[in-house]
């Protein structure tokens, strides 16, 4: 399954726009609670604890772009957005979503 942030897919042509797709990731409250604990390890401004859990995040949405992409038929996502939003009371959650079009390409 190729994925790009692309509106196409250079030397190929796509065949079948089959739809759009999203995934989604929320961390909760106790996730962000951890993180902050983790605190201590910053760094030269980063904490590589927050970074790996927003990554995590990342994976899991767009492993779920994907599979919501095959169910669909498609070979590719194309024109992916991903956005990052706190929800929840006192901005107690952390919401990673990634949508963009899935297609056939030949």
């Amino acid at each position: 399954m190729l994925l790009t942030t692309t509106p196409m897919i250079e030397g190929k042509r796509i065949t079948q726009y089959c739809g759009i797709v999203a995934g989604e990731a929320v961390l909760g409250a106790n996730v962000l609670k951890d993180l902050f604990a983790g605190i201590r390890d910053f760094i030269g401004g980063r904490s590589g604890t927050y970074e790996k859990e927003l990554q995590r995040a990342r994976d899991i949405a767009l492993n779920e772009l994907k599979d919501k992409a095959k169910e669909l038929g498609a070979n590719a996502v194309i024109g992916i957005d991903i956005d990052y939003e706190v929800l929840g009371k006192e901005n107690g959650m952390l919401m990673v979503s990634a949508s963009g079009t899935a297609v056939i390409f030949e």
